[in-house]
């Protein structure tokens, strides 16, 4: 199931399905958006993230916003034990790939699935939090790591 929507900014903050152009070019970026993650490389195994399950297109949300020409974009991933040590990294490389690769205006917000891992609030504080994102990547090693699962995977 994709989700493809206009987020209209109201009292109920409700998401009212948009015309068909809206949808298919939603349906379109999705598409895109997981064919730019699907690929990356495991920070500790020699399989892609898709491989092991850690992303999947149902994981990937697209709508537009209020601003016509800014999309939300929202990925869900799952990591592959709940208490993985790498879900941070996994959710910094995604970040990074999509920072680097998306061509349109966008909001992006990056999420480990509900009930996936044992602190995954603290988790997704830290991936989407952009003071952190930047520190980490100031990280000689961390970056080195990073680089690397982009590489690999491409």
């Amino acid at each position: 199931m994709y989700t493809c929507g206009r987020l209209i900014s109201n009292d109920f903050n409700v998401i009212k399905m948009s015309t068909v152009n809206d949808e298919d070019k939603c349906l379109e970026l999705v598409g895109e958006i997981y064919d730019l993650i699907k690929d990356i490389q495991d920070p500790e195994k020699p399989e892609t993230l898709e491989e092991l399950n850690v992303v999947s297109e149902d994981g990937v949300t697209v709508t537009t916003t209020d601003n016509d020409d800014t999309f939300h974009v929202v990925i869900k991933f799952v990591p592959t034990v709940p208490h993985c040590s790498l879900a941070t990294i996994i959710g910094l490389c995604i970040r990074v790939q999509l920072q680097r690769e998306l061509s349109f205006k966008h909001k992006l917000d990056i999420f480990i699935a509900e009930g996936t891992h044992s602190t995954e609030e603290e988790i997704n504080k830290q991936i989407n939090d952009k003071e952190r994102i930047a520190a980490a990547m100031e990280n000689p090693n961390l970056k080195e790591l990073v680089e690397n699962c982009l590489k690999m995977g491409n």
